[in-house]
């Protein structure tokens, strides 16, 4: 256990021994600062593989709460605009010496937000507190990376995607979102879901361990997880309140069908990174 990992496990444990945001001192307050930093170094990390399993790390999410919970509302100004909130924004001076670039009026990164080498955040776009994102990540317009969650390297998300976070609501681990994988505009991804590596989603997909995906592939039916390189989609089965006498005609709920990877799929994979590469 490294000295920030005590560090934040005392803090916690003060913390609901009734240690509040006024009884917050100079001392804890670098404890947070240094929490911080370590994130969007990628010193730390939310949830990490280990022997194959993406596992979460607990004292990690603690202190994404903790400072939540011994900061109080302050005003701040960013780019000529005042907003009040208990943590300010990333600053991103940083980003350019590693090829990495955001756009302006509307990308929005909050500290503790790690982001990795030539990687593109369009306007507007949202990454919250724990989140990161790998090198070569596209993150599109309209995006939000919530809390924590884990994106990988060289991934695509589609404008107007929305990966859930840890805190909206709280989980119990982060979504991820492996190396290589496409997820088409509009696709959304909560609760803990883990996307495998180098599939590609199709727009406007739902992934979320309440919606079962039909893995065609190794013919099982799957919760909470996309197995590697599959084409994904939604399609709708059949529900068992299709015979409620309220409605005629059946009714239908949200699935998700996975496939092989088909050819022509990666090479429009494969154009459109050669687009964002020149």
């Amino acid at each position: 256990m490294s000295a920030l990992e005590n560090d934040i496990v005392e803090l916690q444990r003060r913390k609901e021994d009734g240690l509040t945001a006024e009884d917050a001192g100079p001392e804890e307050l670098a404890v947070l600062e240094e929490f911080l930093q370590a994130l969007e170094a990628g010193e730390v990390r939310a949830a990490e593989k280990r022997d194959g399993e993406w596992q979460a790390n607990e004292w990690v999410k603690q202190g994404i709460l903790l400072n939540f919970t011994l900061r109080d509302i302050q005003s701040h100004n960013y780019g000529g605009v005042d907003y009040h909130d208990v943590l300010p924004l990333r600053e991103t001076e940083d980003l350019p010496e590693r090829g990495t670039r955001n756009t302006p009026d509307g990308t929005v990164i909050r500290r503790g937000a790690y982001v990795g080498s030539d990687a593109i955040l369009m306007s507007p776009a949202f990454v919250n507190i724990g989140a990161h994102i790998g090198d070569g990540t596209l993150v599109d317009s309209c995006d939000t990376v919530g809390s924590a969650a884990q994106i990988g390297d060289d991934v695509k998300l589609g404008a107007n995607t929305l990966i859930g976070g840890v805190l909206e609501p709280v989980e119990a681990a982060p979504v991820v979102v492996e190396d290589g994988v496409s997820l088409g505009a509009g696709c959304r991804v909560t609760s803990g879901f883990v996307v495998g590596e180098n599939s590609i989603v199709g727009e406007n997909t739902l992934l979320t361990p309440r919606i079962p995906v039909y893995d065609l592939v190794e013919e099982e039916v799957l919760y909470g997880e996309l197995p590697p390189e599959r084409r994904a989609f939604t399609r709708f089965v059949e529900s068992s309140v299709g015979d409620h006498d309220l409605f005629e005609g059946g009714a239908y709920k949200p699935a998700v069908v996975a496939t092989d990877v088909e050819e022509e799929t990666l090479e429009a994979t494969q154009r459109e990174d050669a687009l964002r590469e020149n």
